[in-house]
Formats: structure tokens, sequence, C-alpha cells
């Protein structure tokens, strides 16, 4: 297929994807039941943090994590007392359980005290080439707390070859404005050019099939690869093309 072929066909897959009715059976359907610039940030990287395994199970658990948090987040990150950090220790979602959610809330409150908020990090520490450097410096920042080595896992590292997959869905969300279909785009200061494609097996596997990927392991040098490609094809908004390949790959079983 050529690149003009290519481009027309992958256009259609994300107007066709790329609508409210995706919302209901994915993961960012949690941050859409916010309207606070605050809760739509946190709903959204706690959520996208889980965002691993069966759907109804990712859904089911982040709902239950918004209840812990009182279906306010922010007001909880930055208010919550010792005792109400207690009752996170019965969350688990596969490998991420209550030690884990109750880190993530004690630093997510360093973050919004002293570091000028979740924008605040990756806006301060983007850059031409991508925001996967800035991912690198938000996880320093996010754990400069005391914590259990085990809870690192729970953020990838792209310049320790992760293709970051969660991180980067959550930075669609916020950056990328598509007019309120689906991502959000209240992060004003990123530009959408920047944003790397959610990389996973579904997307993965389509891209290579389509030819915009050769490298076999989803790692960060295929997102580089993907990523390439994409830009090509629409250097302004390359991550709308996220759609068309989880589209082909989950629903049509392309």
């Amino acid at each position: 297929m050529k690149r003009a072929e290519l481009k027309e066909f992958l256009d259609f897959k994300v107007e066709q994807y790329n609508t409210p009715d995706f919302i209901s059976s994915d993961p960012v359907q949690i941050p859409h039941q916010f309207t606070r610039k605050e809760d739509i940030e946190i709903s959204g990287f706690l959520t996208a943090t889980i965002s691993w395994g069966n759907r109804k199970s990712i859904l089911k658990n982040a709902n239950s994590m918004m209840q812990l948090l009182g279906n306010s987040p922010y007001d909880f990150v930055l208010n919550h007392s010792e005792t109400e950090l207690e009752s996170l220790s019965s969350f688990v979602h596969r490998t991420f359980n209550g030690t884990d959610l109750t880190y993530f809330i004690r630093s997510l409150r360093n973050i919004y005290q002293q570091h000028n908020g979740l924008e605040g990090i990756f806006t301060d520490h983007s850059d031409e080439t991508g925001l996967q450097p800035a991912i690198h410096q938000f996880k320093k920042i996010f754990f400069e707390l005391p914590h259990e080595v085990r809870t690192e896992k729970h953020v990838s590292d792209p310049l320790k070859n992760s293709a970051a997959k969660r991180i980067n869905m959550f930075l669609r969300w916020m950056v990328r404005n598509d007019n309120g279909n689906v991502d959000f785009g209240i992060w004003k200061d990123i530009s959408s050019s920047q944003l790397s494609c959610p990389l996973d097996v579904h997307s993965g596997n389509v891209a290579r099939k389509l030819g915009l990927l050769k490298r076999k392991q989803n790692d960060a040098k295929a997102l580089t690869e993907l990523d390439t490609s994409l830009r090509k094809l629409d250097p302004n908004d390359p991550v709308k093309y996220d759609y068309a390949l989880f589209g082909l790959g989950v629903f049509e079983k392309y």
C-alpha cells in the first residue's frame, strides 16, 4: 500500500473510532466522569496506571479506586488523613496493590504542592523531540519520596527502553484536543506533535502488518520507529492514528 493510500485508509479509521462511542468501552471513561481539571488529571493518571489486562477488570477496579478516593480525587490527594490512606490498603489490580496506591497518593500530593502539578512537570521537561525525556524526569520526581522499590515498576521509563504505553496513553488524553470526542486537550502548553503512540500488542501487530513498524519487540526503539512513521502521515497530530491501529486490532482483528 502506497503512503497516500495508507494515509487515506488510516484517516478513515480514525474518523470511525475517534468518536464519543469509543468512550463506553475504554478506560478513558473514568476521567470523563469529572469536570475539574485536577480531577481529570489524577483520575486519568491512576486509571492509565492500571490499564493492563482484562478491560472489564480495568474498568471495575478503576471505578473502585475512585470510590476509595470519595469520587473526588484531587481533594483526597491534597487533604487525606492517615486514617483515610489506610482505607486504600485493600485495593488490588493484578500486581498493583494498596501499598502502591498509597504511595501514588502521597507522591501526587507532593507533586501538586511542590512541583506545580502533573501538567507542570511534563511542560517543564518536554522538548522538540517529544515527551519521552519528560517521562523519564517525571519518574525521577515521582519517586523522590521514601518508597518501596516494588512500586517503581508501575511507572515506566523510556530511557530504560520501555515503550511506556500507559503513560503515553495518559498524555494523549491530557494533551490531544479532538473537540471533546475522546481526548481532553486540557494541557495547552504541550503540542500534539510531541505525543507518542501508546504502543501495545494490538497497535504493534497492526502497525507491522501495515509496514509502519519493522522491529519485533514493543520497546522504546520500536516506539521511535512507529512515531517516525506516523509523523510522516500527520506531523501535527500523529497520535490520532492510535485510534486506527487500536480499532483495527481490537475491534476488527485485522
